[in-house]
């Protein structure tokens, strides 16, 4: 029995480490606040965005993947997540032209947290990921999950989650922080073009997904 549940439990948290550690919004925009404002505003992301993953990871485990696959959903969480993108792009650049003296929302704690919280509950990603969590239990070798493996499979994965939220603060912010002004500008700016980016791709695969007319 403990076997079991050791590897359900070491597979989740294996998956939740690729899931966490894959570069995307929520990377950039740590790199973002943590230029300015260190360590606590880049956790403060992280911690924002961990919120917004355990909200989709109880829906996905609540048994509700069909209503996920839904249309319905994705579309609008997709359009949502795509335009919050677009505002960060602009954001980042523009920030990029002001003096870090000036930065006021930069650097803020909760502005980090909120935006963390809003990257991760706009993703569409997270729709498709917890959507197929019925095939990732299969291929776990668990064909008919109960309540006692979605536990599991959720405290392993929020295990390397709340993990990775710390590994992540603390490399962007030695890796990031105080490093000169021609370093904050060209970062942010290329964070600008990263969010812009992503934006334009988020864009492109939901409306790709909706009904052609006529």
């Amino acid at each position: 029995m403990i076997t079991p549940v050791l590897s359900l439990f070491g597979m989740a948290f294996l998956l939740g480490l690729i899931f966490n550690a894959a570069p995307g919004a929520v990377f950039a925009e740590t790199i973002r606040r943590g230029v300015d404002g260190g360590y606590r505003p880049a956790l403060a992301v992280q911690i924002g965005s961990l919120a917004g993953d355990a909200a989709w990871a109880i829906l996905g485990l609540a048994g509700i993947g069909l209503l996920l696959q839904a249309e319905m959903l994705r579309i609008p969480v997709g359009i949502g997540g795509a335009a919050y993108l677009a505002w960060l792009a602009f954001d980042s650049w523009r920030e990029s032209l002001t003096p870090p003296s000036a930065t006021n929302t930069a650097g803020a704690t909760g502005t980090a947290l909120r935006s963390g919280a809003i990257l991760a509950l706009s993703n569409p990603q997270n729709v498709a990921y917890w959507a197929a969590l019925g095939s990732a239990f299969g291929a776990l070798g668990v064909s008919e999950p109960d309540r006692i493996d979605y536990v599991i499979f959720f405290a392993g994965f929020m295990s390397s989650s709340v993990l990775w939220c710390f590994v992540c603060a603390g490399a962007v912010s030695w890796l990031f922080g105080g490093r000169g002004e021609l370093w904050r500008v060209w970062t942010y700016r290329l964070c600008a073009l990263a969010f812009a980016w992503l934006a334009a791709g988020t864009a492109y695969e939901t409306l790709k997904g909706l009904p052609a007319a006529g």
